[in-house]
Order: C-alpha cells, then sequence, then structure tokens
C-alpha cells in the first residue's frame, strides 16, 4: 500500500473555515495521493460530538454524546431524540457512548446503548436496549447497570462480535485504578454478555460478563477475518496501546504500562512509547491492518499486523472519533466539538475515503 516512509504534507483550502486541511501523503506517490485529498468526500456535516458510526444499507445512524441519534440517508440528515430512564452525566467523556444496531434492527427497530448517568446514589455507567418507535429511541430494557463511573476514563464503546455476542469496554473510572485487576469489579474490563443481556455459559470466569481485565480506558474493538480479537486502550501520559485480547486475558494495568514485562500479563502489539500519544478510539480491521481513530493523534493511523510498522493515513481533520469499514471503504468521524479540539465551521463531519486510495 505504500512505498515509502517519507511523508509530505499538502496544503488546501478548507471549504468553510478559511484555514489551512492537511493531508499526509507519500512523496513517492504524488499523483496517487493527489486523488487521495479529492477523494475524501464528507457525508455529513454538523454532527454534535459523535460517538459511534452504525451503518443499515445506505442510512447512518450515528450516536451522539448529548443523547442524540444523527439518522443520514443520502443527503438527508434527521436529529433522533434518544429517551432514557437516567440523566445523562455531563461529566467529561461521559453521555451517550457506544450505540450499536441490533442484528435483527430491520425487523425490530433494536439497537444497544452505553450511556454515563446519574442519580441520587452518584453516577455509573448502563448498558441498555433501544428500540426506535416514530422517530425516538426510547430506553426498552436494561441489561447491566453499576458500572464504574468517574470524571473520565468511561470506556463506552459496544460492538456485535462474530460470534453474535455484545462487548463492551469500560474504563478504570479514573479514580480507583486497582478496580482494573479486581475481577469482581466490571471497571476496566472488556465484557461479553448474550444478546438478551444474559452471561454467556462460555465466557472465560463462571457466571461473570468480564472477558479480560486490566484495562486502563479501552475504546475500540475490531475483530480479524479469522475472529482474533483486537481492542485499543488509552494509556496514562502517552503509552497509547493496540492489544491482541484473549479470553480471560491480563492488560496489566495499573501494574505496568507500554513495554513494561511481568509474568501473566499480556504485552501490546503495538504501544505509543513514551514520547507520542494517540489516544486511540475506534478501530476497524482490513485486510491485515488495523485502522485506528486517535483523537490526540488527530489522524487515522494505520497498523501492519504483519510488519508491526505504523503510519498516520489521513490527518489534518482533528480529532478522531469512530471508524467503520465496509467494502473496501472507509468512513470516519472527526470529534472536534467535543471540548478538547478547535472545531471549523459545520464540525463534526462524517467522512469516507476508498481504501485503496490511500
Amino acid at each position: 500500500m505504500k512505498k515509502g516512509f517519507l511523508l509530505l504534507t499538502v496544503l488546501f483550502l478548507a471549504a468553510c473555515s478559511g484555514g489551512n486541511e492537511r493531508e499526509t501523503i507519500d512523496e513517492d506517490e504524488m499523483g496517487e495521493a493527489a486523488v487521495t485529498a479529492t477523494g475524501r468526500e464528507v457525508v455529513a456535516e454538523n454532527l454534535q460530538v459523535p460517538w459511534s458510526i452504525n451503518k443499515m444499507g445506505q442510512t447512518f445512524y450515528i450516536s451522539e454524546r448529548n443523547g442524540t441519534v444523527m439518522k443520514i440517508e443520502g443527503d438527508r440528515q434527521s436529529r433522533q431524540k434518544v429517551e432514557l430512564e437516567k440523566t445523562l452525566a455531563t461529566a467529561a467523556e461521559a453521555g451517550l457512548l457506544g450505540f450499536v444496531l441490533a442484528p435483527d434492527f430491520a425487523n425490530t427497530n433494536r439497537a444497544y446503548a452505553y450511556y454515563t448517568y446519574t442519580d441520587e446514589h452518584g453516577q455509573f455507567n448502563r448498558i441498555v436496549t433501544l428500540k426506535l418507535v416514530d422517530e425516538v429511541w426510547k430506553e426498552e430494557e436494561l441489561f447491566l447497570d453499576g458500572i464504574p463511573s468517574g470524571q473520565y476514563h468511561h470506556g463506552g464503546r459496544l460492538k456485535l462480535g462474530p460470534d453474535q455476542k455484545l462487548y463492551a469496554t469500560t474504563g478504570d473510572a479514573a479514580t480507583d485504578p486497582d478496580i482494573a485487576q479486581d475481577v469482581k469489579s466490571l471497571g476496566g474490563k472488556i465484557l461479553r454478555l448474550n444478546l438478551d443481556g444474559s452471561i454467556p455459559e462460555d465466557n472465560p470466569l463462571a457466571d461473570s460478563y468480564v472477558y479480560s481485565y486490566g484495562h486502563r480506558n479501552p475504546q475500540g474493538l475490531a475483530w480479524a477475518s479469522d475472529g482474533t480479537m483486537y481492542a485499543s486502550e488509552h494509556g496514562p501520559s502517552a503509552h497509547d496501546e493496540i492489544n491482541l485480547i484473549k479470553p480471560f486475558g491480563n492488560y496489566g494495568w495499573p501494574m505496568v504500562i507500554g513495554d513494561e514485562e511481568q509474568t501473566g500479563i499480556e504485552s501490546p502489539l503495538f504501544q505509543s512509547g513514551a514520547e507520542m500519544t494517540w489516544a486511540p478510539s475506534g478501530i476497524a480491521y482490513y485486510e491485515g491492518r488495523l485502522y485506528v481513530a486517535t483523537l490526540r493523534g488527530n489522524a487515522v493511523r494505520e497498523f501492519n499486523l504483519e510488519t508491526g510498522e505504523t503510519n498516520e493515513v489521513i490527518t489534518g481533520l482533528g480529532r478522531i472519533r469512530d471508524i467503520l469499514i465496509e467494502d473496501g471503504v472507509l468512513y470516519f468521524v472527526s470529534n472536534n466539538t467535543d471540548g478538547r479540539g478547535t472545531p471549523e465551521e459545520n464540525d463534526d463531519r462524517l467522512y469516507k475515503v476508498e481504501l485503496s486510495e490511500i
């Protein structure tokens, strides 16, 4: 896909802001990369802190952290209200996060959601089902409650695995990192649920949703065509990770970070080191590579699983939150309106680009 590692930044006028937009390209392939710059298409604009991309046929459903879902059909956009049983939390990084359409959505109008809430007992995360009724999503059934929450580190990614189980990432809540090592706690874990909310009989720990543990703030899940599972994770002051996930694997937080090794601890496939931070979020697998949305990295980053190399393939659009790949097309959402970015006019956006062009 790449002939060299020397990168050149091409600057061109941003359509609405008058600012500069940057696209990282390979100097050896100027003509091909120029096609990449013009070939990147804006599918939708004016998203409000988007978090999860879903696509059903030609229609997109994108969760927004303030408690709405943006529906996109061709040139038409409509913001759908989400009615929840609990009050959405306003803490940093909190709100309506993970959102995934049920496999039978076309018949049931059902989806799964992960959100942070507050009530008289405090602040927590929960996993629920939603049902779309007259263009309003309504909380229908509670699957799991009491997931630890704090000012930061909510996790929040929901994904359907190839085994037709629902997976959820949870953070350490930034209050007591040691809960990541406590298998009785739901914090700092990757959880695995049946699609009715029950505990799968073949989970690695009996009568437990816990699938893997020792996570700090995982925000991305993906599977290779052979079923191998991968996750992205925010590290402390850099040391971000891309991990191969094993049933009941211990990923070390808070005992080890980065490339530190300890018996019984799974080491990351990739880690950003002490001098670089990616803040990786949504990820997707395609033909031996992982494509990862990075927030502080301000890029879509490619990880080659065969060579161990990584590089930025899309830059200049600010913070990137989630990624979806379908039929060789990469879709991704910017996240500049989350309070930590510098939004341009009409941010945030849903983009698409042919993978063959990057």
